[in-house]
């Protein structure tokens, strides 16, 4: 039997210690806050998934080396934006051996680096044990135990199979890769779209508009993950489409949502206010557009969803400006 380490108590943190432990594994949970670990520790998350009763092979403490004492596998699942400064704080404790599973979606503000890149730099981690896990995984649907499938990517595939196997559910199929890269970029670029049709869901668009966005989406996932060595083949995947058609089309996606309120004429700072969270398409954006400027990458309409939340642009403006580009053939 496997030991785990989640470190993070939010709602796919959540959700995937109680995967781990329907998996078989023993899981200890990491949390800054002390009353969350104490409803972790009596068998639900009220904070963040309340319907979910979590199994006995979880428990959660509020101290890092405790956490991973013993664990051969490492989740972290915290905000991306705050995972350098958790590792500057913490990640000196992490086993030297285990596998470091990255469950975080987004490109890091100021550095445009990659969540796996953060833990190589600051956790210190080889690059052989760093593992993403990616797909079409929303939270409560994953707490429900319905039936899903997520791709386990690393460049070392027997490091893979180790953290598959922890993770293989009755109810959860992992299958395993070695792109990290275009697994990585899939995941945080997705957000990006999902606001954006999230914003013409809003604005009482119907399924042409929202199709077309998600597929010209796509494109634009696919030139900058491969320009920066991703493959091609995994856009169309779990990781790629799977993941990119869960997020943009279900109301369980926070972007998704965050985006139908942009839509609805709400500005950043008041979904906000009514939601208390900030979906990671927001925190992220501006960051994979400059990864992509880096690159002499064109993506439009992630260049428009940053006009509209950091410049003040509105939507009729961006609209206009999408709809108004020069024509050119679909696969150039």
């Amino acid at each position: 039997m496997s030991r785990a380490a989640v470190y993070g108590t939010g709602s796919w943190g959540t959700a995937f210690a109680a995967v781990l432990a329907d998996a078989g594994t023993e899981v200890t949970m990491w949390g800054r806050r002390a009353e969350v670990v104490e409803q972790v520790n009596a068998g639900v998350n009220e904070a963040y998934l309340p319907e979910l009763h979590l199994p006995d092979r979880v428990r959660a403490t509020t101290d890092p080396a405790e956490a991973c004492d013993g664990a051969d596998v490492v989740v972290l699942a915290v905000p991306s934006q705050t995972l350098r400064d958790n590792l500057a704080a913490w990640g000196g404790v992490l086993p030297r051996e285990a596998a470091v599973v990255s469950l975080m979606k987004g490109v890091e503000l100021g550095t445009t680096k990659r969540m796996s890149e953060v833990v190589t730099e600051v956790g210190g981690v080889e690059e052989e044990r760093v593992v993403v896990v990616s797909g079409p995984n929303l939270a409560r649907e994953i707490a429900a135990k319905q039936p899903a499938a997520s791709v386990v990517a690393c460049r070392d595939h027997a490091m893979a199979e180790r953290v598959a196997a922890a993770c293989a559910a009755p109810y959860f199929r992992p299958y395993t890769g070695t792109d990290v890269v275009g697994t990585e970029i899939a995941g945080a670029v997705k957000n990006v779209i999902a606001l954006a049709v999230g914003m013409a869901e809003g604005l009482g668009m119907g399924d042409n508009s929202k199709a077309s966005i998600i597929t010209r989406g796509l494109a634009e996932t696919m030139r900058l993950g491969t320009a920066l060595g991703g493959e091609a083949v995994t856009f169309a995947g779990l990781a790629g489409v799977g993941d990119l058609i869960a997020t943009c089309m279900s109301p369980l996606s926070r972007n998704h949502s965050f985006g139908v309120r942009l839509g609805q004429g709400m500005t950043v700072d008041e979904v906000v206010a009514v939601t208390r969270q900030t979906a990671e398409g927001v925190k992220s954006c501006t960051s994979i557009l400059e990864l992509a400027r880096k690159h002499d990458v064109e993506v439009p309409i992630i260049e428009q969803v940053d006009a509209l939340i950091e410049h003040g642009r509105t939507i009729p403006e961006v609209v206009s400006t999408l709809l108004a580009r020069p024509r050119k053939a679909e696969t150039g």
